[in-house]
């Protein structure tokens, strides 16, 4: 007996089952998809000026430390690092603001009035009060944050990768 050309009526069915079960698990599959895998795709920079307080709370010529948090969003985690700064304020208002991290493996220093200088406990490292390097194995001076003064508010720009 030879075959009909002609689809069948459960042949039928089957396919338009098919076709319609297809377009339904992409219409739901795809969003689904993308909700998964979006997060992850995301590369963050965060930018801002952050406030760090009246500049009158600063003295003059003492390089004065500032600690603040900063939280970022990369994908799924969610990571707050603790920045901590030095604020130094001449007699013109003139401000610089220096990274506390050691350029040398990224220990922290401290600044010593007795001395004039920022130390780093790690590998004995010394900077001048301008951030200078003045002993030790660090290869160039602290890192300085851009800053601004509004409104009698100091502001430092941070920026996080």
């Amino acid at each position: 007996m030879a075959r009909s050309p002609n689809l069948s009526r459960r042949g039928f069915i089957m396919s338009v089952m098919t076709f319609a079960g297809s377009i339904m698990g992409i219409v739901v599959g795809l969003p689904v998809i993308g909700f998964l895998i979006s997060p992850a795709l995301n590369v963050t920079k965060s930018d801002a000026w952050v406030p760090v307080g009246k500049l009158d709370s600063y003295p003059v010529g003492v390089p004065t430390p500032f600690s603040f948090t900063r939280t970022k969003v990369n994908g799924w985690e969610k990571t707050v690092n603790s920045i901590s700064v030095f604020v130094l304020r001449d007699a013109t208002d003139k401000v610089r603001v220096f990274s506390s991290v050691c350029t040398h493996l990224g220990c922290r220093v401290t600044f010593h009035k007795d001395s004039n200088e920022f130390i780093c406990p790690c590998h004995d490292a010394h900077f001048n009060k301008d951030g200078g390097v003045v002993s030790g194995p660090p290869p160039r001076p602290l890192d300085q944050y851009e800053s601004k003064v509004e409104n009698g508010a100091l502001l430092i720009h941070v920026i996080q990768s």
